[in-house]
């Protein structure tokens, strides 16, 4: 597959902007790892946070409220200054649409801007099913986070109307899953070096994912 190669000090004007979206319920060094990867590895001036507000694909899910997910993610990003946090999904009405915040980034940062777009790999398999997709990937690249080990098979349909839109990147800290943390408060198990400090400090002190 082909991978893009960029040089290190780009010219002048042309500025790469990560997009980091998640519902981050809890934000966590898996996160935090694939964002500072995708910067490297692409040369990226800024990767931007984005929690989503109303994240479509889990309407049946219950989501912590979006100013304790957000707040988090302000405490986990403080001490990076590539990293910002924007509130743009959860202020936004309606669900949250990867299409709807991208051409917002697009508006933000005109038209020479290069978007790319960070997610998960198992995400990126569903991205046929997206809104819009076709303007999607014609509007951004797509950095696709995979643990060590992943087959990459598993993405070769999707690289077929996506191939030189979607790049793989592979991150040892996959393995961390809000899942499994929200699992670990609720049954009183530690969470300590999964996420932040700060982070998990929140979690206690407003008391999240007790059930």
């Amino acid at each position: 597959m082909e991978k893009l190669v960029f040089i290190p000090n780009p010219p002048l004007g042309e500025l790469r902007v990560g997009i980091m979206g998640g519902t981050f319920d809890p934000i966590h060094y898996g996160h935090l790892v694939t964002a500072e990867a995708a910067r490297w590895e692409y040369c990226l001036h800024k990767v931007v946070f984005v929690p989503s507000g109303r994240p479509p694909h889990k309407k049946d899910y219950p989501v912590t409220a979006p100013h304790h997910r957000y707040h988090m993610t302000l405490l986990a990003t403080a001490s990076n200054p590539y990293f910002e946090v924007s509130p743009m999904e959860i202020e936004r009405e309606g669900y949250s649409y990867a299409i709807d915040t991208v051409l917002a980034f697009r508006r933000i940062y005109g038209p020479e801007a290069e978007l790319f777009f960070i997610t998960g790999a198992d995400a990126i398999l569903g991205i046929l099913t997206w809104k819009d997709v076709d303007r999607l990937l014609q509007e951004c690249r797509f950095i696709a986070a995979t643990r060590p080990g992943y087959q990459l098979e598993r993405l070769e349909k999707v690289l077929v109307q996506g191939r030189h839109r979607i790049h793989p990147i592979e991150v040892p800290a996959l393995a961390i899953s809000s899942t499994d943390i929200r699992w670990r408060v609720k049954n009183k198990k530690p969470i300590k070096y999964l996420l932040p400090e700060p982070v998990e400090d929140y979690i206690y002190r407003e008391g999240l994912y007790r059930g």
